[in-house]
């Protein structure tokens, strides 16, 4: 593949000069710099670009030109390369137009006149633009390629993992694609099919592996390298992810264990627009994906998918055995768990997990259902972001909510979205009762409690995003609970509980010692990804104290 392309754009030849030497200096070895005196001819360029099927990694536009502006030239771009980054050079006086330009063109950023130094003002910017196109940029590639066909629950589970952990891959349907059908002949698998069928980059064939086997093949690291650790996380949602960061960056040997990938539950998310310091907002993955490179960076060892089973105490250690048998130590442990959706008791609903009912995955499944009929179980803002993803594929998008209103439990610039998408559709008092198929599902059965009549609904999609199921039974006769299994910390732990040190807990700690608890996991906590992130990030000031008298 060709180098890809930054284009850039300015009406100043003085300026265009100047801008292409220090793009060339930082990224012509990575990247073609490519650049145009006017909005005008650099469209003629993107449109030989595309015929002679080049790509586009960012436009980096001047505002001010004469005939057609920056934000002009971004709009009518985007349509050409639509997954291309979009900045834009503005005078002080252009900021507002900038600002504008975040809603009308999809702006990633604006960069100020002049930008000296480039290694303070331009290449950070542009270094964190050109990674968010890398994560998601997905070309035509001899990777990972998962095989199967769409009501598979075992596919659903390998192409989900796979999503979730940012490993590039890509899915040929058996039932539709010719390309899935050779592949699985030079497999040899033709006469007696067995998938999913996963190849691999060396030619190795996988046939139905397990999550662990695909990890182990795609270098993911599941064992520890040492026996004992300054701080063990348990959970790698944005509160571990936290824990991890600011634990390893102060100089703690960590590591952190996830069960399915890093990010938990709010990596799913398709979009999260009120996180603060991302003013076009972010998705799920994006923050997992900047949280991992960033505890990495600092020596994070992460251990994922890999599982803690039980805990066990021994003076001043806190020992883990984990999934696969293996043991580590730790003299503080941080549960950074998460929670899990809370499954829909209904029948069918089991039978048909897999095959057209999903818990989350929205972004791993929203391609497969371009044009049909998706229904989204829940009212909170999972459900709603869910939703809004969807309304890009779908043709409609009903929302089942078993309250009178979204407004109790969602944010209200997302009921804002919703009400103004029109492919999507909210039912108050209305709940799934039943669901029916064949070998996949077909159709729901759906109650309006405030009529009591039953509606039939066919759809082959059936996305549940309800309430929160905490995982702790592996912490039973260790770690006080409440009666759901969210953990007690600090004040809310029950009066009588005993505690053996002269100093008082923590406000993160547990009823034992140098056991931490942080995020949704923790009895009591506001569910919200921002929380969980501060939460992780002061738990381990405890952790020093603690540490400074073990």
């Amino acid at each position: 593949m060709d180098k890809p392309i930054i284009l850039s754009i300015d009406d100043d030849p003085v300026v265009l000069k100047a801008i292409a030497r220090d793009l060339r200096k930082q990224y012509g070895d990575r990247f073609r710099i490519v650049r145009a005196e006017s909005g005008a001819k650099a469209m003629e360029v993107l449109q030989e670009l595309k015929l002679r099927g080049d790509t586009v990694v960012l436009f980096l536009a001047d505002q001010r030109m004469p005939e057609m502006s920056g934000v002009e030239f971004l709009q009518q771009a985007s349509e050409i390369f639509p997954q291309a980054k979009r900045a834009l050079l503005t005078a002080y006086a252009d900021t507002n137009a900038a600002i504008d330009a975040i809603n009308q063109a999809q702006l990633d950023y604006y960069l100020l006149k002049p930008w000296d130094p480039p290694e303070e003002k331009l290449y950070p910017v542009l270094d964190d633009l050109i990674e968010d196109w890398q994560a998601n940029f997905k070309p035509e590639f001899q990777g990972v390629k998962v095989i199967s066909d769409r009501w598979s629950p075992d596919s659903h589970d390998l192409r989900d993992f796979l999503a979730r952990n940012q490993i590039p891959y890509r899915w040929l349907d058996i039932e539709n694609d010719l390309e899935a059908q050779k592949l699985v002949s030079c497999a040899k698998q033709q006469n007696n099919p067995c998938l999913p069928l996963v190849l691999l980059p060396s030619g190795e064939k996988l046939v139905q592996p397990s999550t662990a086997e695909l990890a182990q093949q795609v270098g993911m690291q599941t064992e520890a390298t040492n026996p004992f650790y300054d701080l063990v996380i348990v959970g790698g949602g944005p509160a571990g992810l936290a824990a991890a960061v600011y634990g390893a960056s102060e100089g703690l040997r960590t590591v952190m264990i996830e069960r399915e990938a890093p990010g938990g539950q709010a990596g799913t998310s398709s979009r999260i627009e009120n996180y603060l310091g991302f003013p076009v907002g972010l998705s799920g993955s994006d923050l997992a994906r900047r949280a991992v490179t960033q505890a990495k960076r600092f020596g994070v060892e992460i251990l994922t998918p890999q599982e803690a089973k039980s805990i066990r105490l021994e003076n001043d250690y806190r020992i883990i055995t984990l999934a696969d048998g293996s043991k580590i130590s730790c003299h503080a442990l941080i549960l950074a768990m998460g929670v899990a959706w809370r499954r829909l008791n209904v029948p069918g609903i089991e039978q048909f997990t897999g095959a057209g009912v999903y818990y989350g995955a929205a972004q791993t499944e929203a391609a497969a259902c371009e044009n049909e009929d998706v229904y989204v179980v829940g009212g909170a803002n999972s459900a709603g972001q869910a939703a809004m993803y969807f309304s890009k594929y779908a043709s409609k998008v009903r929302m089942l909510v078993r309250g009178e209103s979204l407004t109790k439990s969602m944010s209200q610039y997302l009921i804002e979205q919703i009400e103004g998408t029109g492919n999507i559709e909210v039912l108050p008092f209305h709940s799934v009762i039943e669901a029916q198929g064949n070998d996949r599902l077909e159709k729901i059965l759906v109650k309006d409690s405030q009529t009591g009549e039953v509606k039939t609904f066919e759809t082959n999609s059936l996305f549940i995003f309800i309430g929160a199921s905490p995982s702790t039974d592996w912490l039973d006769g260790v770690v006080q609970r409440d009666e759901r299994g969210f953990i007690y910390t600090g004040a809310d732990i029950p009066q009588g509980i005993p505690w053996p040190l002269q100093r008082d807990r923590f406000l993160l700690e547990t009823n034992v010692p140098g056991i931490l608890a942080v995020g949704d996991v923790r009895h009591g906590s506001v569910k919200r990804v921002a929380s969980g992130v501060g939460e992780g990030s002061i738990c381990v000031q405890f952790v020093h104290r603690h540490l400074a008298n073990v």
